[in-house]
């Protein structure tokens, strides 16, 4: 495989008397009922990119099955709706977790409804450390006519589809294949809201208005549910462990993909899980040595 980038952001190497609280802490917020895996699979990722310790706070109903999933991950439930999903309030028990993060995961598997789409805009607008915003949380902020101000550096992670929906689209339109639409509104958006913004696809795209980048590992194989759950969890380790926001989109991107091609070269495109990208996240990095 080709070596990476030279311009590539790379992690500093750690320190001998490093401990965990040297890399930060990240928090995924998350989960519903029938969608534990999905703030599983981020935060996993987290862990995997080098965060020194991971929470994850999902809906009460899917704590215990979120959990099963890696005793390394530190979980925590919160009231929930009737449908698994967190509850009006959610705000006020989260306050305590995200002051103790150093970066923020928002959106794996949250399902949606009126509650949610008011939880993810307080998230957006009150946040103070480095997030991410991915999956239903990108439906929660297309729901407004605008997410408004935000109080720190944000992290959107949309595929064509996503895109379209933010831009008040058709999300199943023919847009959705139109690549240079999609890269120029990515480009006029991620100005005007002051945020990076991730277009995943072939040649996954990273802007913040006035700088950009492409990023050339991945396949087709990746196209698998719970993919972008990782990647959503990459990103925000690396935000964890201080890198700015359009260097960890870009970093993010490039080990995803990576170990996405490691995965396809040993267990053929057909066949391969979101499990297994994040199972040779390990590979990607030591790429990066």
């Amino acid at each position: 495989m080709p070596p990476p980038p030279a311009d590539l952001p790379r992690l500093l190497p750690r320190p001998v008397e490093a401990s965990k609280r040297d890399f930060g802490r990240v928090l995924v917020i998350g989960g519903s009922s029938g969608m534990a895996g999905a703030p599983a699979l981020a935060a996993m990722a987290a862990l995997r990119s080098g965060a020194g310790l991971v929470e994850l706070v999902v809906p009460e109903p899917v704590a215990a099955i979120a959990a099963g999933f890696d005793p390394c991950v530190m979980t925590r439930g919160l009231p929930s709706d009737s449908e698994g999903r967190f509850m009006a309030g959610a705000p006020a028990g989260l306050r305590d977790a995200i002051a103790r993060a150093d970066a923020v995961a928002v959106g794996p598997g949250l399902g949606r409804s009126d509650a949610v789409r008011e939880l993810v805009l307080v998230l957006w607008k009150t946040i103070e450390a480095p997030a991410v915003f991915d999956a239903d949380a990108l439906w929660a902020l297309a729901a407004c006519a605008s997410p408004g101000e935000h109080a720190g550096p944000r992290l959107v992670t949309p595929h064509a589809g996503e895109m379209l929906r933010l831009l008040g689209r058709d999300p199943g339109g023919a847009l959705a294949a139109d690549r240079a639409f999609l890269e120029t509104e990515a480009r006029r958006m991620a100005a005007e809201i002051g945020a990076v913004l991730l277009l995943k696809g072939a040649g996954t795209f990273v802007t913040d208005g006035p700088r950009e980048g492409r990023n050339e590992t991945g396949n087709p194989g990746m196209a698998t549910a719970g993919t972008g759950d990782v990647l959503a969890g990459v990103a925000a380790s690396l935000l964890a462990q201080g890198m700015p926001a359009f260097e960890a989109a870009r970093l993010a991107a490039w080990v995803h993909g990576r170990a996405g091609d490691v995965a396809a070269a040993e267990l053929g495109q057909v066949s391969m899980t979101a499990r297994d990208l994040l199972d040779r996240l390990h590979v990607a990095f030591q790429a990066l040595a």
